[in-house]
């Protein structure tokens, strides 16, 4: 399954001071390529757009962004994952809202 290149580009750029501290490790997964931070998965891109792991308690406020949805790979919802379209991931302001409750949620995590 190809992903779109450009998109995992723009997550590298975004989590340039994470992988500056080692902190930042790169998996595939998903079908498409994640990231790691301190072992927990933070974000990723995968044929249709991208994901986010936000945790329950913030998914109503990232659901609130337009492009946006519940994940559901496996056919059943994937509470704290949120499924977001291409168009969101190319979108700098939608894009960094997310990634920014991503690592409020993961950067709290206990490292791996």
């Amino acid at each position: 399954m190809a992903i779109d290149e450009g998109l995992v580009e723009l997550l590298r750029e975004d989590l340039t001071s994470e992988a500056d501290l080692g902190q930042l490790s790169e998996k595939r997964m998903f079908g498409g390529l994640c990231f790691m931070l301190n072992g927990h998965m933070l974000c990723g891109v995968h044929k249709n757009g991208g994901m986010f792991r936000v945790g329950k308690e913030l998914e109503p406020e990232a659901l609130a962004t337009e492009g946006s949805r519940r994940m559901d790979f496996t056919s059943r919802p994937m509470p704290g994952f949120i499924d977001v379209s291409d168009d969101l991931m190319a979108d700098d302001a939608r894009r960094l809202k997310l990634l920014d409750l991503a690592k409020t949620y993961v950067g709290a995590m206990a490292p791996k």
